[in-house]
């Protein structure tokens, strides 16, 4: 499974992005879709994931009520709607694929895409 993200930028805080990743090869509509982000200086850390199915989603408390994922399988695309971005969600975010349970060790990873959000 190949992964492309997209939709990155600089906004100011209170501002909103989506980013998509689109994703490629193999059976990738059966598999769980999600983004990790990684700030200068932390580790990378999970962020949202969606089941296959679509119906099942799951969001680190830091982003709940705030990023919204979604997933188009005609494109088979993932999308992360991030709305009152604050400058703490700086970082740069990867997708990911995972036949299971999306952790930091899944196999298939896109290249990231930098977001910025200043005060």
């Amino acid at each position: 499974v190949q992964l492309q993200a997209s939709g990155g930028g600089s906004v100011q805080s209170g501002g909103s992005l989506r980013l998509s990743c689109a994703a490629s090869g193999g059976t990738s509509t059966s598999y769980t879709m999600g983004w990790f982000r990684q700030a200068p200086g932390k580790e990378r850390e999970f962020v949202a994931a969606i089941a296959w199915t679509g119906i099942t989603t799951r969001y680190a408390d830091s982003v709940k009520g705030r990023f919204a994922i979604s997933r188009d399988y005609a494109k088979n695309t993932v999308y992360l709607q991030m709305n009152s971005l604050k400058p703490e969600d700086t970082a740069v975010y990867y997708c990911a694929a995972d036949r299971a349970v999306l952790t930091s060790k899944s196999d298939y990873w896109g290249q990231g895409t930098q977001v910025t959000v200043s005060s």
